[in-house]
């Protein structure tokens, strides 16, 4: 008799219950912890060959030596991208902090960034989206049914930090995105960020609103920013030793900056996209993807992780108030959320998309990027 199948990794929490398509090796270990390994490793290579940051930074300051900024930082006020702007300012770099507003920012994360720009001495532009632009387009992926709404305010992100890197002559624009605690989720979890192609065919089945304050980036445009003005993003942390306790301290003790919770819990929406929406809707839980890098990046052992797992993402009294007020400020009835919760879940790809085309091209644009690599920053 066979022995029966593996049902969760000996090493992270992921279980098949979480992924369907998940392998494990002879060791128990699976597929996404050997992803992490080899993405991890080749981090670490960059850290230890040439000048790591301090040499990037260099030739960023050298770059942007004639401009009012030498580059562009997002800023959120979630852990990772302050840490970012704290890093820029130790380098001396001059960033234009940038922040994407679409509605849903928490007082703590509105306060972070004012305490952040006025510690570090940074500028900050804030690009506000329209409510009832940002409203229509959610609520268009809430009635496709579809897993990745929180691929709109990525979308978004990325789309105004490069319009503004270029409104500034600027060619580098830092990022908080980072190996050491956002290593894998399982590709059902989340879909392509950069597919205008998918968010503009969702918004024409289901949006009510024309998108005119929602920046977007499309392929060509994006091929234009990088290759035409040489604007590349550099993943700061990944240049860094990153260990997220021991920035929230950091960040805390010299700047004042104050926690917020979870994993990008900076933002209303997403604390309730992953509290309820997820687990409910799509029997996700994202903590176990999140707690599962830290074990890989050895911040946190496997039984803390599962110690941490065990009770509910938020407790049930708040989460009702928060389903309430997420529920009236997109305009709907309790009846009509609950009966699109109810909708079974569809494909992104069942939709219009860049997808599969991207993949095509990827060996492309990443030979692109090693060319232009050659003459950074």
């Amino acid at each position: 008799m066979s022995a029966p199948a593996r049902e969760e990794c000996a090493r992270c929490i992921l279980r098949r219950a979480d992924d369907p398509d998940i392998r494990f090796d002879a060791q128990g270990v699976c597929n996404h912890c050997g992803t992490y390994d080899a993405y991890l490793e080749r981090t670490r290579a960059v850290q230890r060959s040439g000048d790591g940051f301090e040499g990037m930074a260099a030739r960023i300051r050298q770059a942007g030596k004639r401009r009012a900024y030498d580059c562009v930082v997002g800023l959120s006020g979630g852990v990772d991208s302050s840490y970012v702007a704290y890093v820029a300012k130790q380098h001396g770099l001059r960033p234009l902090a940038v922040h994407f507003d679409n509605g849903w920012n928490s007082e703590l994360a509105v306060g972070n960034i004012e305490l952040l720009v006025k510690q570090l001495g940074f500028d900050l532009h804030t690009h506000v989206v329209s409510w009832p632009e940002f409203r229509s387009l959610q609520l268009a992926y809430f009635k496709a049914s579809v897993v990745d709404i929180e691929a709109i305010t990525d979308h978004g992100i990325v789309a105004c930090l490069y319009r503004v890197a270029r409104a500034h002559g600027v060619r580098t624009i830092l990022t908080g995105v980072n190996v050491a605690t956002e290593g894998f989720l399982p590709p059902r979890w989340v879909h392509f960020k950069n597919d205008l192609m998918n968010l503009k065919a969702i918004h024409r089945a289901y949006g009510t609103v024309p998108l005119r304050t929602f920046p977007t980036l499309g392929v060509l445009r994006q091929l234009y920013y990088t290759h035409v003005h040489r604007i590349r993003l550099v993943n700061v942390l990944d240049y860094v030793p990153y260990v997220k306790e021991q920035a929230k301290k950091t960040l805390t003790s010299e700047l004042g900056w104050r926690d917020y919770g979870g994993k990008h819990y900076e933002s209303v929406f997403t604390r309730f996209y992953q509290a309820y929406i997820l687990p409910r809707k799509f029997g996700i839980d994202k903590r176990r993807s999140h707690l599962s890098t830290l074990i890989c990046a050895g911040q946190l052992t496997r039984e803390e992780a599962l110690r941490q797992i065990a009770p509910d993402a938020y407790p049930a009294t708040e989460l009702a108030q928060e389903k309430e007020f997420v529920v009236k400020k997109l305009g709907l009835t309790e009846e009509q959320f609950d009966e699109l919760m109810r909708q079974p879940p569809r494909d992104h790809l069942e939709f219009a998309s860049y997808l599969r085309l991207h993949r095509r091209l990827a060996p492309l644009v990443r030979a692109g990027r090693r060319l232009l690599a050659r003459g950074a920053p």
